[in-house]
């Protein structure tokens, strides 16, 4: 853990690079006398110290020959380098130190249409599960073992879908447009507890190997069945509790706002409305009391409303004045709604 070490010029450049940035973009804030948290500071310095250990530390050298510990590398670049950088805005650090020029370049490309699909849950939500589903329940990982530009194409993909996913759900610097509900950002958060899920299990539990490469390459060390079984125990337990972590974050970051907005976001919230209160109530903010009452009446009206026609010379939609008459037809009316 010491001793194996390797040295990739290119990673170094750039985390040397993304650090020297960061730091200067920081200067510029401090002259301008804009305030910057140090936890984001922290969070930046941290995500690129990982970067290295998972890329050119013992977790790297070793993720050639275990997939347990390649395992351990895809869950630091697609949740918690991501999430570092993230918590480290430094879109918005640029934004707030560059030029006008340079901010307005930003801000067009963060209300590009192209910007808000790549952020998007509608695409990062399925982007995420394809990635941990084609990458380890398929041939993939045999092919990325023998192959060196499959392997840093990998490390690549894990990175920027990580970061796709959490920038709307994690961080609040992502868009131009209001912000995602915290309850739909919950909702998607735990939606990807699934894949982790599905290839931990599936991987644990699997008595096929699929990818012997990983055993060719040493003499030492597990059989390439352990070592794969071990693997989707890391992915399973490790995968998941690290999104319940970032949800737990989440979380306190709606508390901390005081938002009181429980809603789901437009879409999914259109969903519920109609469910509940039918076509006329799409509209309806359901979680208001009195919205919701009055979209209940008029569903309530519109259900037991008079019918047009006649049967045997007495109109079908007369409704007797009795209170039993009336009280079955609300009964009838309850039942139809759910």
């Amino acid at each position: 853990m010491v001793t194996t070490w390797t040295w990739s010029p290119m990673v170094i450049t750039l985390v040397v690079a993304a650090a020297a940035g960061y730091l200067a973009a920081l200067w510029r804030a401090t002259r301008r006398g804009l305030h910057w948290p140090p936890l984001r500071t922290i969070c930046w310095l941290s995500a690129l110290g990982l970067t290295v250990l998972a890329l050119d530390g013992w977790f790297g050298t070793y993720s050639h020959v275990l997939f347990s510990v390649h395992m351990v590398v895809h869950l630091l670049l697609i949740m918690v380098i991501p999430a570092l950088l993230v918590w480290a805005q430094p879109i918005r650090l640029l934004h707030d130190t560059a030029g006008p020029g340079t901010a307005a370049t930003i801000d067009r490309v963060r209300a590009s249409r192209i910007f808000r699909i790549s952020v998007s849950p509608r695409f990062t939500l399925p982007l995420y599960s394809a990635v941990l589903l084609l990458t380890h329940l398929t041939g993939f990982q045999q092919a990325m073992s023998t192959h060196m530009w499959i392997h840093d194409a990998e490390l690549v993909l894990y990175l920027v879908t990580g970061y796709l996913l959490l920038l709307p759900l994690a961080g609040d610097e992502s868009t131009v447009e209001p912000k995602r509900p915290y309850a739909l950002r919950l909702v998607v958060l735990a939606a990807c507890v699934g894949p982790d899920t599905l290839v931990g299990v599936t991987l644990m539990m699997s008595s096929t190997v699929r990818a012997p490469a990983y055993a060719a390459a040493r003499d030492w060390g597990p059989s390439a069945l352990a070592d794969q079984n071990l693997a989707g125990i890391v992915m399973w337990l490790g995968g998941d509790g690290l999104m319940m972590v970032i949800m737990i974050i989440v979380a306190g970051q709606w508390v901390r706002t005081g938002d009181r907005d429980s809603s789901l976001g437009p879409w999914l919230d259109g969903i519920r409305s109609r469910s509940l209160l039918g076509a006329t109530g799409a509209t309806t903010d359901i979680d208001n009391e009195q919205a919701a009452l009055d979209a209940y009446n008029a569903r309530m009206a519109e259900l037991n409303g008079p019918r047009s026609g006649t049967h045997g010379g007495v109109r079908t939609g007369a409704r007797p004045d009795t209170s039993t008459t009336a009280a079955t037809a609300r009964s009838d009316a309850r039942d139809h709604l759910l």
